[in-house]
């Protein structure tokens, strides 16, 4: 059996890689290293895969979400609202740009942002929503438009886990994740579903002033060279890395599917396990499966983990700290038992191998490892 890994990077890249190999050298022969015709061709692309208006490539997701904000003039003290579960970044930039963090709580089937909470939070200097797409499912947007609708606010989609996945009105229209709200950010570090070999990212939007003023932010805030208008950063997606992306960007809809298929097979291994809560899959979302993450109960998690590393098998929790109790980010407005389901999640959740490559052998061996754990 083929070695076990939580993303298996250098079997999909063999699979590609005389595509792979012929982007990297092209990018090379024509010396166009940066803001080359490979970045130009990856972006036209993804706007086209995206029906976006504007896709604005940058240095990674992280850069994304700062960009964004920057682009959207917010003041130091202004409140954005996003969700205690979910990776660093989300809240980082926010911190880092001297805005305010409003953490709410989650749902306890999609884990995604509840919008109830975000309608109990929301303050005179609320200024903008992040609802995090996390895991590869889409937050419930419609419900979170209408509320920043109502309340004048922005919404900047996280869409770092979930490039992909499509979304569903109520009036039967679709609209691909990270085009709904004003802004929609990802990143394409390489274990994402669509993943570079490096670091690497992109801001969307609709809205053609807003993408004037992110091109500008991107670029050390140059509307003309060497004349700064802005304060800005200095965030590019690199040629090498775009060449790339376009190879896995026409397949991303094919890898979906792949994940989709282990993620089946995850869910018919462990139905009707009390001890073990499959991933919900919320109707309004097709799930894209960057994660697949089992919520255990009377579940020895770390002796579980330790079990399948006996056997070879990686596993993972995404994850272990809830941002509000972070050392970095401790702050008196919370304190422990604020968000049960968060802290619930942090405590129980774990994330078994998932990718394009998993193979019918691989997936056995990992559900019977499992299932033979929780039931002796």
């Amino acid at each position: 059996m083929k070695k076990i890994q939580m993303v298996d990077l250098r079997s999909q890249y063999l699979d590609i890689k005389n595509e792979i190999d012929k982007g990297i050298q092209d990018v090379i022969d024509a010396c166009a290293f940066i803001n080359g015709p490979a970045v130009s061709a990856f972006q036209k692309d993804l706007e086209q895969y995206l029906g976006v208006k504007h896709v604005i490539p940058c240095a990674n997701g992280t850069d994304a979400l700062q960009v964004s904000m920057m682009a959207l003039n917010m003041k130091p003290g202004d409140e954005v609202i996003t969700t205690s579960f979910t990776f660093i970044a989300t809240a980082e930039v926010i911190a880092l740009l001297q805005l305010t963090p409003v953490l709410v709580d989650v749902d306890p089937d999609t884990f995604n942002i509840d919008p109830k909470a975000i309608e109990r939070a929301i303050t005179p200097k609320t200024r903008a929503i992040v609802p995090v797409h996390l895991f590869g499912q889409v937050a419930p947007m419609e419900e979170i438009m209408e509320i920043a609708k109502k309340n004048n606010l922005y919404v900047i989609e996280d869409n770092c886990q979930a490039i992909g996945s499509d979304y569903y009105f109520s009036d039967g229209s679709c609209k691909k994740a990270g085009t709904i709200g004003h802004i929609g950010c990802t990143s394409f570090f390489p274990s994402k579903n669509l993943g570079c070999y490096g670091d690497g990212g992109a801001i969307f939007t609709n809205d053609d002033e807003l993408a004037k003023q992110m091109r500008v932010v991107v670029n050390h805030g140059m509307t003309v060279r060497y004349y700064h208008d802005y304060v800005g950063v200095n965030s590019r997606l690199d040629s090498i890395q775009a060449a790339i992306l376009k190879v896995k960007l026409a397949r991303l809809d094919e890898y979906a599917s792949k994940r989709r298929t282990a993620a089946d097979f995850y869910d018919e291994a462990f139905k009707n396990n009390t001890k073990l809560k499959t991933p919900v899959r919320f109707s309004r979302s097709n799930h894209v499966f960057h994660q697949y993450t089992l919520v255990t109960h009377d579940v020895d998690r770390k002796a579980l983990i330790e079990f399948l590393a006996s056997r070879d098998i990686p596993a993972m929790i995404y994850y272990p700290v809830p941002l509000h109790m972070q050392k970095a980010y401790l702050d008196p407005r919370y304190k422990p038992g604020d968000f049960p389901v968060t802290e619930h999640l942090c405590e129980t959740v774990v994330s078994l191998p998932m990718h394009t490559e998993l193979d019918h052998e691989q997936l056995t061996h990992i559900t019977q490892s499992v299932l033979e754990f929780i039931n002796r």
